[in-house]
């Protein structure tokens, strides 16, 4: 028996397009998916380091200046055997405060979408 007309299969389509659309559809969605992430990506780090440069200078300052209020102040650390504990105490507040930091970064993703927001 020849193979005649199948009911259960869908005719088949004359799916006509030209080798140079085929081309264009790809360069359009490998555009479409690489570059506009890319650019978002951009500002997305430049704001990143341009904001933790800024926070890394702050601290820095502050730091030094706690050192040297110490020094200033505290008169049993100006000279002698105890002439380190100025430096131990700025670097106590320094870890004190890198955990406190490394506590309240939250996990965010480049693309992550916003939440829809409820309807009350």
């Amino acid at each position: 028996m020849p193979d005649s007309i199948d009911a259960t299969k869908p005719p088949r389509k004359n799916n006509d397009a030209s080798l140079g659309e085929v081309i264009e559809f790809v360069k359009t969605y490998a555009k479409q998916e690489t570059l506009g992430p890319l650019k978002g990506a951009g500002s997305w780090l430049a704001f990143g380091v341009a904001g933790a440069l800024a926070l890394g200078l702050g601290l820095l300052l502050m730091m030094l200046g706690l050192l040297r209020l110490f020094q200033a102040e505290i008169s049993w650390a100006n000279g002698g055997a105890w002439s380190w504990s100025a430096y131990g105490f700025t670097l106590v507040v320094t870890v004190i405060l890198l955990v406190l930091t490394m506590l309240r970064i939250k996990k965010a993703y480049l693309n992550k979408e916003p939440l829809p927001k409820k309807k009350s």
